[in-house]
């Protein structure tokens, strides 16, 4: 049963529901941004209609950096404009943000703790024809580990413009991570969003699909089969990978039985890394996981690759009910 407090956009199981890349968010909450607080700071490396930004470059001309190819020192620069009291943006391809500049974002950035909020944009399998040098999938992983870092994969271009907001009103760096391609949009502008909070989207005590990005919705489509099955599915949107809501995801082992992690990244390391780290140390129960299996990617439409690599609705309702069969066997 969809949650009904937290005002969800009442067509998400309409055929035409509305459908926005994800980053389109990350652009229009830069422009408002750039109007209220005089120190945010955009850089893009030659990628700012791509990623978004090119209409704060417009509104904004002397607080906009193109920093060319050149990602490694783009993050450095932002470094320094953080440790001066500036709020900076860095934005490109997840695969070279932070896919190229790891060091610079380990040292410069989260060693010192500096104010920098860094957007890896088309992001997962979805980017589809671009292949898989340009598939980001493993970033999630990769910067995990990293001190000080905040990450965020959210589910639809509402919750990235929220997400962004709040970003710029921390302190510390933050990782975003988007998708290229139009995903529906599930939230609305009265969706409660706060960084580290996980949300409970649907209800349901047979198991938990926990999931972030855009494949938050294919697990309400999923959950919504097996309701028609009798089966009750919590579903669950966790779209800070770090901090973790820890609350949200021990109540959803006791309370369910079963977890099912959901994600375009690969199983390992990327959320379904935290969820299990998180589960064994509190209360261990069955586990299943969507998303890439350990391998990279290809060129293809996205449709085609995600049926390829088992990240479909499909593929959700089944690793559902293994785990419940794995739950009921213990």
């Amino acid at each position: 049963m969809i949650n009904k407090k937290l005002n969800l956009n009442p067509k998400i199981f309409d055929k035409d529901v509305e459908q926005v890349p994800t980053r389109f968010g990350y652009g229009e909450a830069l422009v408002e941004l750039g109007k209220t607080n005089p120190n945010v700071v955009v850089l893009t490396g030659d990628l700012s209609a791509s990623t978004r930004v090119d209409a704060f470059g417009k509104a904004f001309p002397d607080r906009f950096i193109e920093c060319g190819i050149a990602e490694q020192n783009m993050m450095g620069i932002a470094a320094g404009l953080a440790l001066s009291g500036k709020i900076p943006f860095v934005g490109s391809y997840a695969v070279f943000v932070p896919g190229r500049c790891w060091d610079q974002l380990r040292v410069s950035v989260c060693y010192s703790n500096a104010n920098v909020k860094v957007a890896g944009a088309h992001a997962g399998i979805s980017v589809g024809p671009d292949g898989a040098t340009h598939q980001a999938l493993e970033d999630i992983a990769s910067v995990r580990a990293i001190p000080n870092l905040t990450i965020i994969a959210p589910c639809d271009s509402i919750e990235t413009k929220k997400a962004t907001i709040a970003a710029a009103n921390i302190k510390g760096p933050v990782y975003f991570r988007f998708t290229r391609e139009k995903t529906p949009v599930i939230t609305t502008n009265d969706t409660p969003f706060k960084i580290g909070q996980a949300e409970i989207l649907n209800e349901g005590k047979d198991a938990a699909i926990i999931a972030c990005g855009p494949l938050v919705y294919q697990s309400l489509i999923a959950a919504d089969i097996l309701a028609h099955e009798g089966v009750k599915v919590r579903v669950i949107n966790n779209h800070t990978i770090k901090p973790l809501d820890e609350k949200t995801i021990i109540a959803a082992a006791k309370e369910t039985g079963a977890i099912v992690t959901v994600e375009e990244h690969q199983i390992t390391g990327g959320l379904r890394g935290a969820i299990a780290e998180c589960v064994t140390a509190n209360y261990p129960v069955p586990m299943e996981a969507v998303g890439m299996p350990n391998s990279f990617g290809e060129s293809g439409q996205p449709e085609e690759l995600l049926e390829k690599y088992g990240m479909t609705v499909k593929e959700i309702v089944r690793a559902v009910k293994r785990v419940i069969k794995r739950k009921k066997s213990k």
